[in-house]
């Protein structure tokens, strides 16, 4: 199982890091040592001042597949989820400077907490799904997939071209604007639409 995660797929959240906007989808790998699963807490790591959050659709690969055809991706997942993307910033900061790739930032154990999964025949619209993040009870991220610049469909095409997708493997598909840092106490909980999917604390 791999953790596909897709950079740079909201313009605002681009603009708010002041990267250029992306004309294929950008992705990176996480390894499964980096999920957090059935709200465990996640434990800050010593190695960095500035771990970021990052709220993002998720979603959940049905079936093994390689060079997909956009027009037949959506029959390639049947799940939909929400996951936060844990960013060292500072490591990730220090790298781009550096002109090093910045896995260290990005791919680091327990990076990648993940929530319930909603079946897609749920939702009217894969293109108008609202969701969001609260920590300690205040709104800090809202978005809607209706403003990726891929869509679900595109990426899981693109990124079939580069590797093969199997059954399990999880799609993070890019976080909205709004990012920012987390300190050990908060809690962090994760909605799709108003259904509450992901709830866990930082320790």
């Amino acid at each position: 199982m791999k953790i596909i995660c897709i950079g740079r797929n909201y313009i605002n959240h681009v603009k708010e890091l002041n990267h250029s906007i992306p004309t294929v989808p950008l992705f990176f790998l996480k390894p499964e040592t980096a999920l957090i699963l059935r709200n465990r807490p996640f434990f800050y790591p010593e190695f960095s001042k500035n771990i970021h959050f990052e709220t993002e659709i998720v979603l959940k690969i049905n079936k093994v597949g390689r060079h997909i055809q956009e027009k037949f991706a959506h029959t390639y997942y049947d799940e939909i989820g929400i996951g936060i993307d844990f960013t060292a910033r500072d490591l990730q900061n220090e790298c781009i400077k550096s002109g090093n790739p910045w896995e260290i930032s990005k791919a680091f154990d327990y990076s990648a907490p993940i929530g319930k999964f909603i079946p897609k025949s749920e939702f009217s619209d894969l293109n108008n799904i609202n969701f969001s993040l609260l920590i300690n009870n205040e709104i800090k991220q809202k978005g809607n997939t209706k403003n990726m610049i891929f869509s679900f469909d595109r990426i899981i095409s693109y990124v079939s071209q580069f590797l093969m997708l199997k059954i399990g493997d999880l799609v993070f598909t890019g976080t909205p604007a709004g990012v920012g840092p987390v300190k050990i106490g908060d809690r962090l909980e994760a909605f799709i639409d108003d259904r509450k999917l992901l709830d866990f604390k930082i320790k």
